[in-house]
């Protein structure tokens, strides 16, 4: 995109140099006799159409202005407008290779600026050039100035309408080319809010990429957090309905997600919540105790009434897991896209065989950091091989938010 200065300095050279040309052409045209023209004039001022066409015997009729209007929005061409005036001469061969001169100039310039901010906020794909009228030329004052001035008036109009449907044309192809194009992966709407684990779009700023992301920055709930003090209760069991379903599994641009057919849910402490989707983070969000675990798989959960239930699985190096490298033989080749697989999954599999869990309130651990979540992280992890952790590390080394403050939040644990 050029600098504003670059900008500036790109349409002084193009008006300068459609000012030159205009000159150019007017100077190469033969200057009508004074007596001529105050005939012109005084016949032009007091006659009607009719009688002017009386007293100077033949007036070209205007077909070429009127074939300009018919087509909506087009600009009349300057040899068009010369025609329909009584006493001027057709457009000469000079002329109109200045015009396809200046065409060609516009178009280049417009295809530079097309995607350009305007300056005043106005659209991107406009560029709007004006010339400031010279009084001093107007008034006939000065001999080369008078015979310039109305050349550069009447260039003005179509040096601006040029290059503005120039401009409007390449970018209403842009638009054209952009809604065409497949949407970016990720739970971003728009590049400006799309959302990463590290540098600008990074944990710190994900409140300042949309306003729905302010929770991020001003939640007292958020997750992850770091484990710790809390107290041992007989907590109810979790029902787990897992059954073996059919998947498929997307690679969003911060995850490898997997999306699984209805009917997987959870009932704990007497509400069901229907399995949505579950995702991998590396290394694990959760720590218990300050300890950090290789990986962590996240069961999301939703009940009738839009509430959220986490179950975090949290993932040891050691032995490879069959449920695991199911999900990684059914990657899909292209970010964004889902890629349905041709066996069942049974999310059971997935869990570990101790069932006792730590349980708090919390949030989304991705933007836009939503509170009132239901998290239940399993206390007993399970194992995955060196392999397997290596195959999601080459997608995603790192894709874990940091701890959030605990803010005197109770945190119960199964006995």
């Amino acid at each position: 995109m050029p600098a504003p200065s670059h900008l500036s300095s790109l349409v002084r050279t193009l008006v300068l140099g459609a000012v030159l040309a205009a000159a150019h052409v007017q100077a190469s045209e033969p200057k009508a006799a004074p007596a001529e023209n105050a005939k012109s004039a005084k016949a032009a001022k007091a006659a009607t159409p009719e009688e002017a066409k009386a007293a100077k015997g033949t007036v070209k009729p205007a077909p070429a202005a009127e074939e300009a209007k018919t087509a909506k929005g087009a600009v009349k061409p300057a040899a068009a407008l010369e025609e329909a005036k009584p006493g001027k001469a057709a457009a000469r061969p000079a002329e109109q290779t200045e015009a396809a001169r200046l065409e060609d100039l516009g178009a280049k310039i417009a295809e530079k600026l097309a995607r350009a901010k305007a300056p005043d906020g106005g659209s991107p794909g406009a560029l709007v050039i004006r010339v400031k009228s010279d009084r001093h030329a107007a008034t006939g004052h000065g001999g080369g100035s008078h015979a310039f001035a109305p050349v550069r008036s009447a260039l003005q109009p179509e040096l601006h309408a040029l290059v503005l449907a120039s401009s409007q044309r390449e970018a209403a192809r842009s638009a054209t080319a952009a809604a065409g194009a497949p949407a970016g992966p990720g739970h971003g709407d728009s590049h400006a809010a799309h959302w990463t684990y590290t540098g600008e779009g990074g944990p710190q700023n994900w409140a300042r990429l949309k306003p729905e992301f302010a929770k991020c920055a001003e939640g007292a709930r958020q997750s992850p957090i770091n484990i710790r003090g809390g107290i041992k209760v007989d907590l109810d069991p979790i029902a787990f309905e897992y059954r073996p379903s059919a998947f498929s599994v997307i690679d969003n641009g911060h995850t490898v997600q997997v999306n699984v057919d209805s009917g997987n849910a959870i009932t704990v402490m007497g509400r069901r919540y229907e399995l949505v989707q579950f995702h991998f983070h590396r290394p694990a969000e959760e720590r218990v105790d300050g300890r950090v675990y290789d990986m962590v798989a996240h069961l999301v959960h939703k009940d009738p009434d839009g509430r959220l239930a986490v179950i975090a699985v949290l993932m040891d190096r050691g032995q490879a897991h069959p449920m695991i490298q199911t999900v990684w033989n059914n990657l899909p080749l292209e970010r964004g896209e889902e890629i349905g697989a041709s066996t069942q999954i049974n999310l059971a599999a997935l869990l570990p065989a101790g069932r006792t869990y730590y349980t708090y309130m919390g949030s989304l651990t991705t933007p836009p950091c939503s509170e009132g979540v239901l998290w239940m992280v399993m206390k007993e992890p399970v194992q995955v091989s060196s392999e397997q952790i290596a195959i999601f590390s080459r997608l995603y080394p790192m894709n874990a938010r940091p701890l959030q403050a605990m803010g005197g939040r109770l945190i119960k644990e199964s006995n």
